[in-house]
This record gives C-alpha cells, sequence and structure tokens, in this order.
C-alpha cells in the first residue's frame, strides 16, 4: 500500500516511523505544510493518513487517494473537533477519547472508523490528559491498522447534534481570567488544571497592572498524607 503522511506532532511522528517500518507499507512522503499537498497530485497514493495535521486539506485533494484519507484526532469525536483536545473534557466534562476517522472537507467531521473513551481523574492536569491521550491513539492506530490493510474496515457517519467545537480563539480566551467574575470552586479548578501543561505559561490573571500566570497541582489523598496533617497538628 502507498502512503503520503500528513503530521508535525510527537504521537504522529512515532506512527510514521512505526509505518515505516512495515513490509506491506510503502510511506512516499511526509507533509507537514498545506503548500506541500500538491505532492498528492504529482504521487497519488493508495491512503492518505493524517496525525497532528493543522491544515484543512482541500476536497480536490482528499478525492485522489484511491482508498480515501484517514485522521487520527485525539478527542471523542463527534465531542471536541478542533485545537486543544486535551483541555475542554476537563473544563467541559464532556469525554476524552480517540477516533480514527475518514477526512471530510470539515475538520474532524468525516465517518468514524474506530474510536476509543480514555479515563480521566480529578486530579488530572491538560498535560496528563494530553500524554494519556497520545498513548490511546498510538494503541489505537496500530490496532486497527491491519484491517485497514485488508479492506475490512466499516465506518459509521457521526452524529453532530452532541459535537462540539473549539478553536484556537476558544483557547486563548479561555486562559484570560478574570478577577471579578463569580464562579463555583470546582468549576475554577477544572479551568486552572485544564490550562496547567508546564513548561508553558496558559491560565494568566491581571492585578494591580500586572500579569501573574496560574498553574494547578491536585493530589489524591493516601494514607501518607493522611499522617503527615496528623503530624503537623500534633507539633503545635
Amino acid at each position: 500500500m502507498d502512503i503520503i503522511f500528513l503530521g508535525v506532532n510527537d504521537v504522529g511522528l512515532k506512527i510514521y516511523n512505526w509505518l515505516c517500518q512495515r513490509s506491506e507499507v510503502n510511506v512516499k512522503a511526509m507533509l507537514t505544510e498545506s503548500e506541500q499537498l500538491d505532492i498528492i497530485r504529482r504521487e497519488p497514493p493508495d491512503l492518505v493518513v493524517s496525525v497532528g495535521f493543522d491544515h484543512l486539506v482541500p476536497p480536490e485533494i482528499l478525492t485522489i487517494p484511491s482508498e480515501g484519507a484517514i485522521n487520527l484526532h485525539p478527542s471523542y469525536l463527534p465531542y471536541n473537533r478542533g485545537k486543544s483536545p486535551n483541555v475542554w473534557p476537563l473544563i467541559d466534562r464532556t469525554p476524552a477519547g480517540v477516533t480514527l476517522h475518514y477526512m471530510d472537507v470539515e475538520f474532524d467531521a468525516g465517518d468514524i472508523i474506530e474510536q476509543r473513551k480514555v479515563r480521566t481523574e480529578f486530579s488530572d492536569t491538560g498535560k496528563d490528559l494530553h500524554n494519556r491521550l497520545e498513548e490511546a491513539q498510538f494503541e489505537l492506530f496500530t490496532e486497527i491498522w491491519p484491517k485497514i490493510e485488508s479492506g475490512e474496515v466499516e465506518s459509521t457517519p457521526q452524529n453532530d447534534s452532541n459535537g462540539t467545537y473549539h478553536s484556537t480563539t476558544d483557547f486563548i480566551e479561555e486562559c484570560e481570567i478574570d478577577p471579578e467574575i463569580e464562579v463555583t470552586v470546582k468549576e475554577f479548578l477544572d479551568t486552572l488544571r485544564a490550562l496547567t501543561f508546564p513548561p508553558f505559561d496558559n491560565a494568566h490573571v491581571e492585578v494591580d497592572g500586572k500579569r501573574y500566570y496560574v498553574d494547578i497541582e491536585i493530589r489524591e489523598a493516601t494514607e501518607e498524607s493522611g499522617e503527615k496533617t496528623e503530624g503537623l497538628l500534633s507539633s503545635y
């Protein structure tokens, strides 16, 4: 099977290398910019595989590969189409997961080949969930790939009535914390942990003309932590 790969992120590179090692696969090129898509016209593949490609692929390109074009997205579609899918399950309490789907003229809207839910914990940060989603993406892709090679895959249309979409602007606006807004403690903690992704500075607040960045760490209580509290109290 001749493949052209579209990708740019860490799990994309991992899957690209995995595909290159398969004897049944000929990866003809790896494209990372939209300007390179014309290579698909010049060297038509059997299949296009996208993992972490940030650009919308035009319909005239999607019709070229004989077996179609598939994308691996780190969300449980149709929830959290678009950007930062590791953030919104923690803020909106939508399901977290990963989905392998056919590419369509809109972002993350094509028929679903296979998907998996990914667990979340109240102690998760956006980075924790990002890492867990990357692991799940690789596991899902490598599990389903033999069926794609043999042409045994089936697909199901997405239920748009349940879908959500987030843009880069949504993420930027979420990072701007208004110190005058009243929210519940749980809602505020959910937002802070979703935006915590060291070493990046995401959540920030303006106080007295100065900007402050905010990260958070939430730890599950253990017997050891309880003993530390008891020890502290007994020292007074």
